[in-house]
C-alpha cells in the first residue's frame, strides 16, 4: 500500500505504508538516534508529532515491552527509510509494524529521509499530513491548511490519578507532565518513596503529601501552554528542593521570570554534547525538545546558567542562586543513551539532605513573618 507525507511548504514524499491505515497530522521532526526507536515511540514528549528517524534501518531488533518509556505510544506518525519486518533479537516480542498497527499509528517507509531531514534543518519543523488514502494532493493541501497543531499535549499524556512507588528513603513528589519511566526507575533504584501526581496538582495538594523534594518531569509541547504548572512551581520554590528535567526545566525558568522560545528544528537524539560550566567537562546527552530557555532573559532573574549545548550554545542547565533548585534541559535518565548524567539524581538527593540539615523549615513563611514584623 502507498503512503504519502505532505509538508506545509508543499513538498510531497511518496513511499510504502506500514503500521495502521489512515491519516494523521502533526509537527514533523527528526531524531538522530542510531538505536532506541521503541523508546522514541513510547516517549510522551513526542505527543502530537510525526517523527522521522534519520538512521536508515529501523526495527532490526524488534519491540520489547520491558523497554517502553510509557504505557502506550504517543507519536502521531512514524517516518523511516526502511523498516525491518523480521527482527532478530531473542528479547523481541513483535515488530515495529505490529506495534504501529496495534495503536493506530500511520507509518511511511521507502522515502529519502536524508532529504526530509535537510529540509527540516533548512526551514525548521513543519506541519505535515501523513496518509494512506487516495485523496488528491489538492485535497490533502486543504486538509493540512485547515488543521492546527496540538496545544494540550500535557493534559493528554499526564497521569489522571496519583499513584506511588513506595521506598524507604526520601519522599519525592514527581509532577507528571509526560514523565518517562526512566525518571521513576532512577528514583526508585535509589530507594526513594516516589509519589507521582497529575500535571494540574496544586501546590497545597503537594504540601499535604509532605515531600522531601519535588521532581519536575519532562513532557511535550510549549511550556507556555501549561500556565497552571508555572504557578504551582512559583508557590513551591523555596519550600522544597526542586529538580527539573526538560519541560520541567523550561517551566522552572518561566516560574523564575526567564523566558522561552521555539528552536528552529529542536534537539532530538542521543549524542548531544553539553558542557558543565563549573567543571568544563563535556557530557554526551540524550535530548528531545523543541523549545529552549532564552539566554538573554536570565540576567534579570535569580537564576544561574550551569550547562550549555556545545553545538549551538543554548541553555542546558540552571540553578537558583537563593533556593535549593536546579534543572537540566537534557535527559539524565536517558534510555537508551549515555549513562554519563545519572549522577544528577544523586546530586538531587544530596541537596535534599543538605536542606534537611539546614532546617530552613519554610523559608518563604519566615521571610513573610520578618516582613510583617518589620512593617509593625
Amino acid at each position: 500500500m502507498q503512503a504519502r507525507l505532505l509538508l506545509e511548504d508543499g513538498t510531497l514524499f511518496t513511499g510504502s505504508a506500514f503500521g495502521a491505515e489512515g491519516e494523521t497530522t502533526g509537527e514533523v521532526v527528526f531524531n538522530t538516534g542510531i538505536t532506541g526507536y521503541q523508546e522514541v515511540l513510547s516517549d510522551p514528549s513526542y505527543c502530537g508529532q510525526i517523527v522521522t528517524m534519520t538512521f536508515p534501518l529501523i526495527g532490526n531488533y524488534g519491540i520489547t515491552r520491558d523497554d517502553f518509556e510509557s504505557v502506550a505510544p504517543y507519536v502521531h506518525g512514524f517516518v523511516v527509510r526502511r523498516h525491518e519486518t523480521v527482527p532478530s533479537n531473542w528479547r523481541a516480542e513483535y515488530s515495529v509494524d505490529t506495534l504501529l498497527k496495534e495503536y493506530g499509528i500511520v507509518g511511511i517507509s521507502d522515502i529519502d529521509t536524508r532529504m526530509l531531514t535537510r529540509l527540516i534543518r533548512s526551514h525548521g519543523t513543519m506541519k505535515g499530513i501523513l496518509t494512506t488514502s487516495a485523496q488528491s494532493v489538492e485535497e490533502l493541501r486543504e486538509r493540512l491548511a485547515a488543521s492546527t497543531l496540538m496545544t494540550d499535549q500535557v493534559s493528554r499524556v499526564s497521569t489522571k490519578h496519583t499513584y506511588s512507588s513506595p521506598g524507604a528513603r526520601e519522599r519525592i513528589v514527581l509532577i507528571d507532565y509526560g514523565a518517562k519511566s526512566g525518571i521513576l526507575r532512577e528514583l526508585t533504584s535509589r530507594g526513594c518513596d516516589v509519589v507521582v501526581v497529575p500535571h494540574d496538582t496544586t501546590a497545597e495538594e503537594i504540601r499535604r503529601l509532605n515531600p522531601d523534594g519535588i521532581q519536575l518531569s519532562n513532557g511535550p509541547g510549549d511550556p507556555k501552554d501549561v500556565p497552571h504548572a508555572i504557578q504551582t512551581i512559583k508557590e513551591l520554590l523555596g519550600e522544597y528542593p526542586i529538580f527539573g528535567i526538560c519541560l520541567g526545566h523550561q517551566l522552572f525558568a518561566l516560574a523564575c521570570g526567564a523566558d522561552t522560545e521555539k528552536l528552529k528544528f529542536g534537539h532530538r537524539g542521543g549524542n548531544h554534547p553539553v558542557k558543565d560550566l563549573a567543571t568544563n567537562r563535556c557530557y554526551i546527552t540524550s535530548q528531545n525538545h523543541g523549545y529552549t530557555v532564552k539566554d538573554d532573559s536570565i540576567a534579570g532573574t535569580e537564576l544561574e546558567v550551569t550547562h550549555i549545548n556545545n553545538n549551538d550554545k543554548t541553555v542546558e542547565g540552571l540553578k537558583h542562586k537563593k533556593y535549593p533548585a536546579f534543572t537540566v534541559q537534557y535527559h539524565p535518565e536517558a534510555a537508551p543513551g549515555p549513562y554519563d548524567n545519572s549522577y544528577l539524581f544523586d546530586e538531587f538527593l544530596k541537596m535534599i539532605a543538605d536542606h534537611k540539615q539546614q532546617k530552613p523549615a519554610k523559608p518563604r513563611q519566615a521571610e513573610l513573618a520578618a516582613a510583617v514584623k518589620g512593617a509593625r
